[in-house]
């Protein structure tokens, strides 16, 4: 089978210290506009951080020769792999305390050279620290501590190849470091998607979303990454290595599922056999309103524990959906949405929306055309797709103005559900106001959803003090991860763990677990220079 030729083609600038692109920030005139809604805000925003107003000190070590081509020691290229994309991550640079920056940035562009590396940082003390889209929200990309003689960032995107295509078995070999454009770009050609679809498509690679065991867009069916993975490759300091091809095995525990979720600290996921499938040809899509969020739950569940397995599921709480424009008169929202590849949907989708009135929503049953292919979204719809990708811009926004900004994910059992969200809408809110003086804004909605269960995420938007934003968000945090700890819901359904969610992280995860997690490290990465301070110590 051919090698597939790749096609970056990204033109735009992206910003080093904020979301996405640089053109597409809130100007200041928006930002403050955004910040009179929020009462206790500053007057008028903070400046955009410059890359020449950081102290980037110089490079505590050098490459050796046969690596040098490889690396650069650029200001701006170091500030802009310093850190994430989280709130916590913007208002430290918005403040210029970016925290530790790389000494150099690598980019490699095959095995051998990642596995150089590797041992080039290894004999010297260097932590690495694997770089795809720098998309993280949880800390899971930036060095924290001063036990390392220096920090490589280990930025796989040059890695950015469809290899193969087995069209037999509809799946194909791709290199990790390919951002999602990339790669549905390769694969269009061949009438074929992995159809991952995160928030953060544009700006997220393969290979972090595997690390990060990360789900995409879809709320039921196959949507998070693991369900696509055929095999993985791994390139260790111990060694490197390639799970066998299968659709499925009962050999033992799962190789690939010790590398799914490992954040780059057991190893570095250097390419990936997925599974794909055909494009969609038809769509559908629409909105219900609830007057109850509660009874809007109970008809969720209903979908959920149904046959339809609706693309999009998303129940949005009356604050979220005023905020992105799907409702302005205090209703709760259902966003459905079905798809194919090979047969008409709307009669599942009238299905699904009788469902829902039988639980007391209101929504008319759109009309298809002829054929079944149109996408007969109704305003509601357009309205949440736009503000879904436009959020983390706002948010950006909203912390030039010297608001804090909080959002996190979860994921419980039904019964556990109404009384968590409850929870989190009065203790974390009760936490903002004591940390601030301000109420908080707290909105919910539903992400995924599954016969047994559902992901809640939360959004969490006070005024914060000047200065002083960082350790209000740190108060937030805690008191968050507190209420999903004593409601027994995980402390992230799709975000990851990085650095910030560790504290919650330790406490779920049983202890034989760690201790098998533990020897793994050890023998995988016997000098720990792999994204120290993830997952384990």
């Amino acid at each position: 089978m051919p090698a597939i030729p790749s096609d970056p083609g990204a033109s735009r600038t992206r910003s080093w210290w904020g979301w996405g692109y640089t053109d597409a920030h809130p100007d200041d005139a928006e930002c403050t506009a955004m910040g009179a809604l929020l009462p206790g805000t500053l007057t008028r925003p903070l400046p955009i951080p410059r890359v020449t107003d950081l102290p980037i000190a110089l490079p505590a070590v050098t490459p050796p020769p046969a690596l040098a081509h490889l690396v650069t020691a650029d200001p701006e290229v170091r500030a802009a792999h310093a850190m994430g994309k989280a709130y916590r991550d913007v208002i430290r640079a918005l403040r210029g305390r970016p925290g530790r920056i790389p000494d150099l940035v690598a980019r490699p562009t095959d095995d051998q050279q990642v596995a150089d590396l590797l041992d080039w940082a290894g004999e010297h003390g260097v932590a690495v620290i694997p770089f795809g889209g720098g998309s993280s929200v949880v800390g899971g990309v930036e060095y924290r501590g001063d036990t390392h003689r220096a920090v490589l960032s280990l930025d796989l995107t040059s890695m950015n190849r469809v290899l193969e295509i087995d069209t037999a078995s509809r799946s194909a070999r791709i290199q990790a470091g390919a951002l999602g454009p990339v790669l549905e770009d390769q694969l269009r050609p061949h009438g074929l998607t992995l159809r991952h679809f995160p928030q953060s498509f544009e700006f997220s690679t393969l290979g972090g979303w595997l690390a990060t065991r990360a789900g995409g867009h879809y709320a039921t069916g196959h949507t998070h990454i693991d369900d696509f993975v055929q095999s993985l490759r791994v390139v260790t300091p111990a060694g490197a290595g390639t799970s066998w091809r299968l659709p499925a095995s009962g050999a033992g525990p799962s190789p690939d599922r010790l590398f799914l979720g490992s954040e780059g600290a057991l190893g570095v996921i250097t390419e990936a056999w997925m599974r794909l499938q055909e494009r969609p040809r038809y769509k559908a899509s629409t909105s219900v309103a609830f007057a109850d969020f509660h009874r809007a739950l109970d008809a969720v569940r209903a979908i959920a524990q149904s046959d339809l397995a609706p693309a999009n599921c998303r129940l949005l709480d009356p604050g979220e959906a005023l905020l992105s424009g799907a409702s302005h008169d205090g209703s709760t929202v259902l966003v459905l949405g079905f798809e194919s590849a090979t047969t008409r949907v709307d009669d599942r989708l009238t299905d699904a929306l009788d469902l829902a009135r039988a639980h007391g929503g209101r929504g008319k049953t759109p009309t298809a055309d002829r054929d079944g292919l149109a996408d007969t979204a109704d305003a509601a719809v357009s309205a949440w797709r736009s503000a879904f990708l436009r959020m983390p811009y706002l948010r950006d926004g909203l912390a030039r103005m010297g608001a804090v900004v909080e959002t996190f994910e979860t994921a419980a059992t039904w019964d556990r559900i109404p009384a968590l969200i409850d929870a989190v809408r009065s203790q974390v809110g009760a936490a903002a106001l004591k940390a601030t003086g301000h109420p908080a804004t707290i909105n919910c909605r539903l992400t995924h959803v599954y016969p047994d269960g559902a992901a809640p995420y939360f959004t969490v938007a006070v005024a914060g003090r000047p200065g002083d934003e960082l350790e209000i968000w740190d108060d937030i945090k805690a008191a968050a991860s507190d209420v999903l700890h004593r409601h027994q819901a995980t402390i992230t359904h799709h975000h990851a763990v990085g650095r910030d969610h560790r504290p919650g992280y330790d406490l779920q995860r049983p202890e034989p677990f760690a201790l098998a997690l533990r020897a793994a490290k050890n023998a995988l990465d016997p000098h720990r220079i792999l994204n120290p301070g993830v997952l384990i110590d």
